[in-house]
């Protein structure tokens, strides 16, 4: 037994919980400092190093929009490489101080990886056909929700250089399961992504209550991606998701994240994991 599993032992039989004992063992992830700050949410047109909301054609009158970001770099007629991002579920708060919104406002991935400089990175919201609006808890409609992330991919390489062959598709929580729910709803929204970045959760491994929700169905829309790189984070083990990929004889590369935090600021923080994380991103873009 190594000293680890010994003093995990110890906390449960003190009378902790799984998580209250890793979070006794393990340093708070919201108590190391960050090195870097995701720009606020401005009004006006889409400009270099500006984070602003878009509303797509045909959604006028909606309370829906995506929000982009041209890097600091960006000028017209060059090309760059997309981070597609979706948000976690709204109403999230734990004992450890992590939270989740919901709002596409507060994604956190695209930023913190490419340090606003070299992608394009835009988050996408949960189309809700009825309230014509983001969804703030799960889906929405899964449909209209797929339809609109084709629509704003082929936007952004028509109109900002979005690079059609390197638009990576990433997410936290319930983003990390729309990567599979939504990302690989169909054929020919599967073929827009060269590659995936899943932190915290994944599709088909856990029961969630909502269609299509069990393994062989996640299998199913897992095969589209047909192969291409992806890259699987869980705070404190990626066990399941290694499970049910290997299961499948389906090849990804694992991080497992040091903390019991369940949240996305790691990737604003200066810690080995995201500089790994960005050193495969630059890999899979080669």
């Amino acid at each position: 037994m190594t000293r680890r599993h010994l003093l995990l032992g110890l906390l449960l039989l003190a009378g902790l919980g799984p998580t209250q004992a890793l979070a006794q063992r393990a340093p708070n992830l919201n108590e190391l400092p960050s090195d870097l700050t995701v720009p606020a949410v401005s009004e006006g047109p889409p400009t270099a190093g500006k984070r602003v909301r878009v509303v797509n054609p045909g959604y006028d009158g909606w309370k829906l929009s995506h929000v982009l970001y041209l890097p600091t770099d960006w000028s017209p007629g060059k090309k760059y490489p997309v981070i597609v991002e979706y948000p976690g579920n709204g109403g999230y708060r734990n004992a450890l101080g992590d939270v989740s919104t919901g709002r596409v406002e507060d994604c956190k991935l695209g930023y913190g990886l490419s340090e606003g400089r070299g992608f394009i990175w835009v988050c996408l919201p949960f189309v809700d056909v009825q309230a014509r609006a983001h969804s703030l808890t799960w889906w929405g409609d899964a449909d209209a929700t797929a339809k609109y992330a084709r629509e704003t991919v082929a936007r952004i390489c028509t109109e900002f250089g979005g690079d059609r062959d390197r638009v990576i598709l990433a997410g936290f929580s319930r983003g990390a399961i729309a990567c599979g729910y939504i990302g690989l709803r169909d054929d020919v929204t599967a073929k827009l992504w060269r590659a995936m970045i899943v932190h915290s959760h994944y599709d088909g491994v856990r029961h969630w209550g909502y269609a299509d929700d069990d393994a062989v169905s996640a299998r199913m829309r897992l095969h589209r991606f047909r192969g291409k790189p992806q890259l699987v984070m869980h705070e404190t083990s990626v066990a399941d998701a290694q499970a049910f990929l290997k299961s499948e004889e389906i090849k990804a590369t694992f991080v497992t994240l040091p903390y019991p935090n369940h949240t996305d600021l790691w990737v604003l923080k200066d810690i080995p994991e995201r500089t790994r994380v960005r050193a495969w991103l630059a890999d899979v873009l080669k």
